[in-house]
């Protein structure tokens, strides 16, 4: 199985690199481009064997799965590029939430699914969102949850819960990890406790937690009712968290979902703009 990708920034990189290292794929099943050709041959550099394609028809023409890791603003040049090239049987994987199935179905003639990875994945773990496309039929989708279980869970969704879904799994971990450093600094502030010490004690907190949430089988609920006894410290700490964070996870979400819809509108501008009904 040859795989393709277009653009090898932040997220594209962390798939390649996963992929690899996780067995999923060898370096010489991979073809990479990217508009800065040198991104492209650093990570041929790193793992030899990877060719660094000098354009992107050239991804099309190594890989038979292709993965669009692309800016939104991108997406119309790129498929407008390899529109014409691509053959029916290919698969096109959008790894941009906004970016919407039928955007890609209208427009490029191939299987088309939407994968939403998360930082996590560059250690293996946690998910990846699958949203397949009308194209797609059971061997593709056995062949691409194959794929992503070695570098995470892969679980499939509706379009429709794409951004909240993406909340959880890949915003997730940036809003998790405000909360651990603002726990760390008022830990810091209040008790004079190393700086390096408290981020080690959160950091493997946080590991445990997510063990016991996973193959602890424990909920958020049972867990948090195990550690909380009435009356006690934590209770006591909960009771100041439930007062002071009421509504501000619905306002998140709100706020995610707001910036969400303004980008599947810009989305819709950039692609159908000269669309005449």
């Amino acid at each position: 199985m040859n795989v393709g990708f277009i653009g090898t920034g932040s997220m594209g990189s962390i798939l390649i690199e996963s992929f690899i290292r996780s067995g999923a794929l060898l370096p010489e099943n991979i073809t990479a481009s990217n508009r800065s050709y040198w991104k492209a041959e650093r990570l041929a550099e790193m793992y030899p064997g990877l060719c660094a394609a000098k354009s992107n028809a050239e991804v099309i023409a190594e890989s038979e799965i292709v993965f669009l890791c692309v800016k939104p603003s991108e997406y119309k040049h790129v498929i407008d590029e390899i529109g014409a090239i691509i053959p029916h049987s290919h698969i096109v994987i959008s790894i941009t939430s906004p970016v919407l199935i039928r955007h890609l179905e209208e427009l490029l003639p191939c299987k088309i699914a939407k994968v939403v990875p998360s930082i996590t994945n560059f250690v293996c773990s946690g998910a990846t969102l699958c949203v397949y496309g009308s194209r797609i039929g059971n061997t593709d989708r056995d062949l691409l949850e194959r794929l992503f279980s070695h570098i995470s869970a892969p679980i499939e969704i509706e379009e429709d819960y794409t951004r909240v879904a993406s909340d959880l799994s890949s915003c997730g971990p940036a809003f998790l990890s405000y909360f651990i450093q603002q726990f760390i600094h008022a830990a810091v502030a209040e008790t004079g406790i190393p700086k390096m010490e408290a981020e080690r004690l959160a950091s493997e907190m946080t590991l445990g937690t997510g063990m016991l949430l996973t193959s602890g089988k424990f909920t958020p609920d049972a867990l948090r009712e195990r550690v909380s006894v009435p009356g006690g410290i934590t209770a006591e700490g909960l009771r100041l968290m439930d007062q002071e964070l009421h509504g501000m996870f619905n306002r998140l979400i709100q706020t995610t979902h707001r910036k969400y819809k303004e980008d599947v509108d810009k989305i819709e501008s950039l692609f159908f703009s000269t669309r005449v009904d």
